[in-house]
């Protein structure tokens, strides 16, 4: 029985070693690369928050301004959806704004608040340049600040182009449970031990490396950002926070003066599920309480702004006209 147990004990401990000197060796190894990465990255236009930074990209001119707010854990925001908002900006002046933790904005370390992420929005575009009103493309999670935009500030805003948006209603209605939880935090700690290295479909998105709106030097930047700031704290905090976030909007009256294009986004292979059915319903319930809205189903994936940007663009000068 002892010598079982002596087995039992050699055979934890050595497995125990083996698991630590791998996790030592993986995290040795990131950040070596970060550093080696860190002269692919160069500064963007930022705007200074207590010797912290958030980055706004500007491009282009016209009457309106186009804001591009992208989805949870887009770490790369002016490299990933430069393939549509280059197509506003031939006519259009656009502003992409990178959110605290993401592309080249510091990681703030807070608690991702919805009004101090609307404060810090509308601060650093106007300390940019880039004054109101605004027409918002929000991407995703980026639906909750936006319509919570213009529930609290509706003349800042001329309008909205949802891009497959989260709905505040629906992050309370089905709000993260515990499995989902621990599954958020599990991903933070494993990437600031650099795990995130062994898998880099998951880091960035492969279809913007594929596509050719990006340089090749863009695309060094854009796998060098997306390494830097993938699943940080701020990105951890932002989801976890989504039910508040979204809680401060549902209590709010919608705001049904302003004009939203509602783009859902249909894969094929989920056209006809529960899910996809029901999204499409919370969108259209949605905009029947506005004045002026619209749904339009647009084939791609979640991340459609890379599968559809002409088509984004038609749609959507089309209903600001």
């Amino acid at each position: 029985m002892r010598k079982m147990l002596k087995v039992s004990k050699n055979i934890f401990f050595t497995f125990f070693s083996i698991i630590s000197l791998v996790a030592i060796a993986v995290f040795i190894y990131h950040n070596y690369l970060k550093g080696m990465e860190s002269s692919l990255i160069s500064e963007g236009t930022s705007v200074d928050f207590n010797n912290k930074e958030i980055n706004v990209y500007t491009e282009g001119t016209g009457e309106d301004t186009f804001v591009f707010m992208s989805g949870s854990g887009i770490a790369a925001p002016v490299y990933e959806l430069k393939g549509l908002y280059s197509k506003f900006a031939n006519e259009n002046k656009i502003a992409v704004i990178e959110r605290a933790g993401y592309g080249y904005s510091d990681v703030f370390h807070d608690d991702r608040d919805i009004d101090i992420i609307l404060e810090q929005s509308r601060k650093s575009l106007m300390e940019s340049g880039n004054t109101p009103p605004y027409i918002l493309v929000p991407h995703s999670v980026s639906g909750i600040e936006a319509i919570y935009w213009a529930q609290k500030y509706p003349g800042e805003i001329k309008g909205i182009i949802a891009l497959d948006i989260g709905l505040p209603h629906q992050y309370v209605t089905h709000k993260m449970g515990m499995v989902d939880s621990l599954t958020v935090r599990g991903v933070n700690t494993l990437t600031k031990m650099g795990f995130h290295r062994l898998v880099p479909s998951a880091v960035y998105n492969p279809e913007v490396i594929r596509q050719s709106f990006l340089t090749d030097q863009e695309k060094e930047r854009y796998k060098a950002l997306s390494y830097k700031q993938f699943f940080n704290d701020d990105m951890e905090q932002e989801l976890l926070q989504s039910y508040n976030n979204s809680e401060k909007s549902v209590n709010l009256p919608i705001p049904k003066e302003t004009p939203i294009l509602f783009i859902d986004a249909i894969a094929d292979e989920h056209k006809n599920s529960k899910y996809t059915k029901q999204k499409n319903e919370d969108y259209q319930e949605f905009a029947e309480k506005l004045l002026k809205a619209d749904v339009i189903k647009l084939k791609g994936t979640h991340s459609i702004y890379l599968y559809a940007p002409g088509e984004i663009y038609d749609v959507a000068m089309e209903f600001i006209k």
